[in-house]
């Protein structure tokens, strides 16, 4: 067993909780969100011993990055208006059936939208289309079942919404870079 310890220096996430709005950065919130795992972070970490001899430009840029995803971690801040409760009644959707083919047209149906209305709204609460917003959830799930469990390629893709293990494998390198394959063997 190895381990990799990340410190993050103080004026950068200072500087960070300046620019994301001024707020004291929460500690004991943001480990309480990251006990369940973090796929982002256990990504960048699982990276940094091959970028060793970098820049300190690079080292700098990945600790604001870091610092910047930890700080937003955990912020649910509710969306105000009935539009937003159906962006967030979608998300519900995608997250309980994540597993199931859902299409946009189902969703849009079931929190009251026409499709071009949803999309319109959902793009604007989140900053990702539907899909995107699907995809994502997908694949860190499927990031979650390769890190802790021993199921095939071809049962997480069948658990994670995916058609087949190659639909999958494309997906889960477009997002992440790595084939799932080789994201479970590192």
């Amino acid at each position: 067993m190895s381990t990799i310890q990340v410190h993050l220096p103080s004026p950068t996430v200072q500087q960070v909780a300046g620019a994301l709005g001024g707020r004291e950065p929460d500690f004991e919130a943001l480990s309480a969100v990251l006990r369940g795992g973090d796929p982002v972070v256990e990504q960048l970490l699982r990276s940094l011993p091959g970028a060793g001899g970098v820049s300190d430009l690079y080292a700098e840029s990945a600790a604001a990055f870091l610092a910047t995803h930890l700080l937003t971690l955990g912020r649910n801040e509710r969306l105000p208006g009935p539009e937003h409760a159906a962006v967030r009644a979608g998300v519900a959707i995608m997250r309980e059936r994540l597993a199931e083919p859902l299409t946009l047209a189902t969703i849009a149906a079931e929190v009251h939208l026409s499709v071009y209305h949803f999309v319109r709204v959902f793009r604007e609460a989140t900053g990702q289309t539907p899909h995107r917003y699907l995809t994502r959830l997908r694949i860190e799930q499927a990031q979650r079942l390769l890190s802790t469990s021993s199921l095939s390629i071809e049962q997480i893709a069948r658990r994670c919404g995916f058609a087949s293990p190659g639909a999958l494998s494309s997906a889960f390198l477009r997002q992440t870079g790595v084939r799932p394959s080789a994201y479970r063997k590192n």
